[in-house]
């Protein structure tokens, strides 16, 4: 069994490693449920308005095991790098030596830098399964990240994510968002709260070459009373 996850590993990461030179699909939609959602255990979240281009969603509470702040000039090598940690963590190299059960996305928050040759900052998360949020196995070099009930406004895309394509779907979701209520709300929070610009969610194995779904989130606080009717 060891040498059966080495190899998965192995080739997990040579794909990984090369995704940005795979042939992408760029249709962007909205409101398209990850069909990996349907195998594996996701958040959970209700859509509370559709826009165009975008749609906002109310996610519950959750728990995130997150890496530490990873320093690269390339998303898709930060997301590397925090994988393979995450990796080792849901099989099994923690404080309990618990194996975890794999879930979906895999989020990447980006802390975007200030000009284009410098290293941004990334962290790279997990999401919890239910049944071990209540204690998350501690593992060095991790920390948890509790989420209360977040507003998140999505942009989706499908193909495989790329540190170009990310960037551009990433300015599409702000172009998106201008004017609206939740714009204002989105630049509030960045101003409250440090928070990273823009975060990445990957549903799909690197395995998987067809109906991929990827999202940008922007997340932001939001009191109910004050949503749009």
């Amino acid at each position: 069994m060891a040498a059966f996850n080495t190899l998965k590993l192995s080739l997990l990461l040579s794909l990984l490693s090369n995704i940005g030179l795979l042939p992408e699909t760029n249709k962007n939609s909205v409101g398209v449920f990850p069909p990996t959602c349907n195998r594996i255990e996701c958040p959970s979240f209700d859509v509370v308005h559709v826009g165009n281009g975008y749609e906002i969603r109310r996610y519950n509470s959750s728990v995130w095991m997150s890496t530490s702040s990873i320093q690269d000039i390339s998303l898709v090598e930060a997301t590397r790098t925090g994988f393979l940690r995450l990796f080792d963590y849901i099989q099994g190299k923690n404080k309990y030596k618990q194996e975890i059960e794999m879930t979906a996305p895999v989020i990447t928050e980006v802390f975007p830098s200030d000009g284009p040759f410098c290293e941004s900052s990334f962290t790279v998360s997990f999401y919890v399964p239910k049944v071990n949020q209540a204690n998350p196995p501690p593992a060095q070099g991790l920390h948890v990240q509790r989420w209360k009930s977040t507003y998140v406004a999505v942009r989706q895309f499908s193909g495989f994510v790329t540190d170009y394509n990310v960037a551009e779907e990433a300015a599409a979701l702000q172009a998106s968002l201008e004017g609206t209520v939740w714009s204002e709300a989105i630049e509030k929070t960045r101003k409250s709260d440090a928070t990273s610009v823009y975060t990445v969610a990957q549903y799909n194995s690197p395995f998987e070459f067809s109906g991929r779904v990827n999202e940008i989130w922007m997340l932001f606080d939001m009191e109910d009373e004050f949503l749009p009717v």
